[in-house]
């Protein structure tokens, strides 16, 4: 193979789908995705946020949207089914698709920390397992297809907000991937993780709305991360470059993970 950069980092005619894809860390994938000649699929709960997305992004390329829940075996069941019936192989598949809880220890709901387990650890494992299939039908080991899983750096050390499903979910999405890189590995699949700091998000909102400030002081590189620096890291994770890279959990945070700034 050539070493040129244009081919090391060629992923035109790839198919991709991009879970909760209509918004936030899904969207920048998805749209550094389409930019660089990728089909993608985005998947969202909210049908028409969904649809609105997909055809903002297929204004530099081919998106196409199809609003499904996940975290249930129906919606799983028949989106599997509609992909199925389009594409012969799928290459790259994100697990992006999440939720958090917030709530004191003394009052944290059981259908909390439930609907955060189902949702950020359950349905990576269960899509994953049923696209299989679509996968792996023309990888190999020289020529992998790619399984991204977005964790967090809240699974790599203690954050300071009261989100205890959410810490415990995104740690144990960074141990599956490790888990399932392994396993799958000679069925021609690499799986790594992607673990965000703050990025722009509704998940986010509320904590930049009042503390924007505050974060990016205390960041290494004094800012929050971008949507070059996601979709970036996603493109170079699905890239010929990246074939022999498996089972990483790669913190895309600054350095924040490590501590805070030092002056």
């Amino acid at each position: 193979m050539s070493l040129r950069i244009s081919e090391l980092f060629d992923v035109s005619g790839k198919v991709a789908i991009v879970t909760g894809g209509s918004r936030g860390i899904g969207r920048m994938i998805a749209a550094g995705f389409v930019e660089n000649g990728i089909r993608t699929y985005i998947t969202a709960r909210k049908r028409e946020a969904c649809l609105q997305a997909a055809e903002e992004l297929s204004e530099k390329g081919e998106c196409i949207a199809f609003p499904a829940d996940l975290a249930t075996t129906e919606g799983r069941s028949e989106f599997v089914k509609i992909i199925s019936a389009r594409e012969a192989k799928v290459d790259i598949l994100v697990n992006n698709a999440g939720a958090a809880w917030g709530a004191p220890f003394e009052d944290y709901p059981d259908a909390g920390y439930d609907k955060v387990m189902d949702i950020n650890v359950k349905a990576i494992f269960t899509l994953t397992r049923d696209l299989m299939p679509l996968l792996t039908r023309e990888a190999t080991t020289a020529n992998p297809s790619r399984v991204i899983n977005i964790g967090s750096i809240d699974g790599l050390r203690v954050s300071s907000s009261e989100n205890y499903a959410y810490g415990a979910s995104k740690a144990a999405v960074h141990f599956l991937t490790k888990n399932l890189a392994l396993r799958l590995a000679s069925k021609g699949l690499t799986v790594n993780a992607i673990a965000p700091g703050l990025f722009e998000s509704k998940m986010t909102d509320f904590m930049l709305d009042k503390h924007r400030d505050k974060f990016e002081a205390e960041n290494p590189l004094g800012r929050i991360g971008s949507a070059v620096d996601m979709a970036g890291l996603a493109l170079y994770l699905v890239s010929p470059a990246t074939c022999y890279l498996t089972g990483q959990v790669i913190a895309l945070d600054g350095g924040l993970h490590l501590g805070r700034r030092q002056d």
